[in-house]
């Protein structure tokens, strides 16, 4: 881990909340790291430092589990961005969403911005199912060549079947558009100049990749104006150098600014 004097300060704080087991944290992995893993639940959070062009973007993972929910407003603290996301296989997940973890953004800064994500697309949507094939890692391949028996070339390819979709979809794109409607009530936006549902509800899938890098690269585009005002609030606010304030030998000057 780098020293913390030579770690890039975030320019803004995106945060991931959400009922355990929905994917957030498979869904940074994702991202990040351009690949898909099991992984094991969240305890507590966990800090990721993203460079996103000239600027560095500081992205919160958060546990889902009852008994970390009284860190996520201490996480959400000043966040640009917030990422709600819920599994779409999971109706439950969905409501957890508004019942529990919307009162957390409570601290999050006033223009701040909400995405809704349903991830785990590739359970129930034939289109997020077949980005397996550019999107499966080193490791699954190889499990894939030594699991799969050969077919005889004389054979011909078996034709493509919809039997991979092994869940039943509970949560629709209607549904994650309603509550978004209720978030900006519930923050008192208005919606005709609030950024309108269809660019804010996506639907994803952690482990084939689909619209992950879509989510994350549109929601750093929304929050650029948030970037460029906050660099201008420090370049425009005065420092003193201390330096500058004590004479030689650490000793005050008569004249300096300090004595």
């Amino acid at each position: 881990m780098p020293e913390m004097s030579k770690m890039k300060k975030p320019d803004v704080k995106v945060v991931i909340l959400g009922d355990m087991n929905v994917g957030k944290t498979s869904l940074l992995h994702r991202y990040t790291e351009r690949k898909f893993k099991d992984t094991i639940s969240t305890v507590g959070g966990a800090f990721y430092l993203k460079q996103w062009g000239p600027y560095n973007i500081s992205i919160w993972d958060t546990a889902g589990r009852e008994q970390f929910h009284g860190l996520g407003s201490m996480y959400c603290r000043g966040a640009a961005a917030i990422i709600l996301t819920y599994d779409v296989t999971n109706w439950q997940s969905l409501a957890e969403l508004e019942e529990r973890f919307l009162s957390l953004t409570d601290t999050a800064n006033h223009d701040c911005i909400y995405a809704i994500v349903g991830n785990k697309a590739d359970l129930t949507d034939p289109k997020a199912h077949l980005a397996t094939a550019g999107a499966m890692d080193d490791h699954a391949k190889s499990e894939e060549e030594r699991t799969e028996p050969e077919i005889p070339s004389s054979c011909p390819t078996p034709p493509a079947s919809p039997t991979f979709l092994s869940a039943v979809k509970q949560v629709s794109r209607d549904d994650a558009v309603a509550l978004y409607a209720r978030i900006l009530r519930y923050k008192g936006l208005d919606e005709k100049t609030s950024l309108p549902a269809e660019k804010i509800c996506f639907e994803t899938s952690a482990k084939t990749g689909y619209n992950v890098d879509l989510l994350f690269e549109k929601l750093f585009d929304l929050v650029l104006p948030s970037i460029l005002r906050k660099r201008n609030e420090n370049h425009g606010s005065p420092t003193v150098n201390l330096e500058e304030c004590s004479g030689v030998n650490g000793k005050r000057s008569k004249a300096s600014c300090c004595a």
